[in-house]
């Protein structure tokens, strides 16, 4: 039978945690009409920004961090559970459409797997050895970067994972919701967003996650912006699966050359709908074989083979 009553050590810690605080101003919470819980709701959000604000110097250090492990040929990892990791697993899914990154470069860790019922998630938080074990299993090694996402800064779960991180040489990265955390003292970077106590006490996935959410959102735009999959502010590298993104890469071609529809449809037939070979293709004036070509030679990245 399970119990319900942490030990005594365990329940110290949580207790002084500002993720597991209560305010006693929300005490009559129920009480209160729908209006007002909205704009109680939306207040408390607002203050979110300006704490990730507060931690910008830490994620600017981490995404450095991260893109140098990258351009080395590494790995993203992120690391979560419950909310945490089904955050992290979104995040790391976008950026195959959003970015063209191959399958695995960025993925995600979730205690009890993806497919597992929430319930199930949370419960696997606690196992530790596994974090670890399934590290091990994506054979990170030094070239790679691991970050690990908890409100608490503690969960055992995340911490095993970064353990066997710290083992092999990985970059490690701590994205917690307080200061001075288990894990923040165990990763490279620390990155603390303290949102303070929830609207309702414990529910880590209000204003941290919503925090986590901007934090992930930077990290993984900012390193592949880093990386080159951006031609300024256009998504290059986006993979057209569907005729909402087709539109998207014509629209991204167009911005890019300021060329007419006739050309920009010729161009991108003949790069095989590749936007970046398209754009090459189009403001170095040459066809899309040698665009092509000087891509390759430039890692991708449009404004390298532009100046090439």
């Amino acid at each position: 039978m399970t119990s319900f009553r942490p030990a005594a050590d365990v329940a110290v810690k949580l207790d002084e945690l500002p993720t597991e605080g209560w305010d006693p101003e929300g005490a009559d919470l129920d009480l209160r009409t729908t209006r007002e819980l909205v704009d109680l709701m939306n207040a408390q959000d607002a203050d979110v920004p300006t704490a990730v604000a507060r931690a910008a110097g830490a994620v600017a250090a981490a995404i450095d961090g991260i893109a140098a492990r990258l351009q080395a040929g590494g790995r993203l990892v992120y690391v979560g559970a419950g909310t945490s990791g089904r955050i992290a697993a979104v995040d790391a899914a976008e950026c195959e459409s959003t970015f063209g990154t191959p399958p695995g470069l960025v993925a995600a860790l979730v205690a009890g797997g993806t497919a597992a019922a929430a319930t199930a998630q949370e419960h696997a938080e606690d196992d530790a050895e596994a974090g670890e074990r399934e590290l091990r299993q994506l054979e990170i090694g030094p070239d790679d970067a691991v970050v690990g996402l908890s409100a608490s800064g503690r969960t055992p779960y995340v911490v095993g994972a970064l353990v066997e991180a710290l083992r092999v040489g990985a970059l490690t990265v701590a994205v917690v919701s307080v200061e001075e955390s288990e894990l923040g003292r165990l990763a490279e970077h620390e990155i603390a967003v303290v949102v303070g106590a929830e609207v309702i006490s414990g529910s880590t996935r209000l204003k941290a996650g919503t925090a986590q959410k901007l934090v992930l959102n930077m990290i993984s735009t900012i390193t592949m912006v880093r990386l080159g999959k951006t031609y300024g502010n256009l998504m290059v590298d986006v993979v057209a699966t569907n005729e909402k993104l087709r539109a998207r890469v014509r629209r991204i071609v167009s911005s890019a050359t300021g060329e007419p529809d006739a050309r920009v449809d010729a161009a991108l037939d003949a790069a095989d709908g590749d936007a970046r070979v398209a754009i090459v293709s189009l403001l170095a004036e040459i066809d899309a074989d040698t665009a092509r070509a000087r891509l390759e030679a430039a890692g991708g990245v449009v404004r390298k083979a532009l100046a090439s």
